[in-house]
């Protein structure tokens, strides 16, 4: 697993020039302090904390000290300890944060998927930005966590799900990247908001279709109708 799981800091250092080259926001998840120091070195734009991190209040604090953005996954963590983990990073002075809703299966099946943990996130922490990292296959749970209120999406890619590693069956090829983000641009469209009301395009279908009344005779202007 070592073998297939891990790049030397050489390796690194030529993914961040090659995401730079091809102007791609390239940042990594540091499991120890150390990784942490290294990746900021390679002036990485924000960092990623993984679920069963949550409790690492040591690791938590450093990455919180440089004053990135964080995006902290919580699919371990129970809603006690991820209040903890906010507040270890608000000490520090940093508050650009995201909640991660997540589960840690992989593949997450449907029924584990427990979409409305986002709107229970969005409720507990109304100042924070809540998203969804997604371990299920497809696409519908990410585009369902955006009508939901998610922000930020994680989604694994692959360029072929055949391939081994843990995370393939729940991943997406290049052509399922983009159908999620076609998909979640229609939905942002369709959300609207929570007044009723009349939109520009039902007033002509209203004006063709809403009943009416009509005489079936003649009537002159100004006549009286008894």
């Amino acid at each position: 697993f070592k073998k297939l799981d891990s790049l030397s800091n050489e390796e690194w250092k030529i993914i961040f020039e090659y995401a730079k080259e091809k102007k791609i926001s390239c940042f990594s998840t540091p499991f120890d302090e150390q990784s942490v120091d290294f990746l900021y070195s390679l002036n990485v734009p924000a960092f990623k904390i993984a679920s069963a991190d949550i409790t690492h209040m040591p690791l938590i604090k450093k990455i919180a000290k440089k004053n990135l953005p964080i995006f902290l996954s919580t699919g371990m963590a129970s809603i006690d300890e991820i209040h903890e983990a906010v507040n270890w990073i608000k000490d520090c002075g940093n508050n650009q944060l995201v909640l991660m809703h997540c589960i840690i299966s992989y593949p997450t099946k449907p029924e584990d998927a427990n979409l409305q943990m986002i709107s229970t996130l969005t409720k507990k922490f109304p100042n924070q930005i809540i998203g969804y990292s997604d371990h299920t296959i497809g696409i519908s749970a990410p585009v369902a966590a955006v009508a939901l209120g998610a922000k930020v999406i994680e989604k694994h890619i692959t360029i072929d799900r055949r391939m081994k590693g843990t995370d393939q069956k729940g991943s997406l090829g290049p052509d399922g990247v983009n159908r999620m983000v076609r998909d979640i641009r229609l939905i942002e469209q369709s959300m609207g908001d929570e007044d009723i009301h009349i939109s520009s395009s039902t007033g002509s279908a209203k004006e063709k279709l809403e009943r009416s009344i009509a005489s079936k005779v003649n009537i002159e202007k100004g006549t009286k109708i008894s």
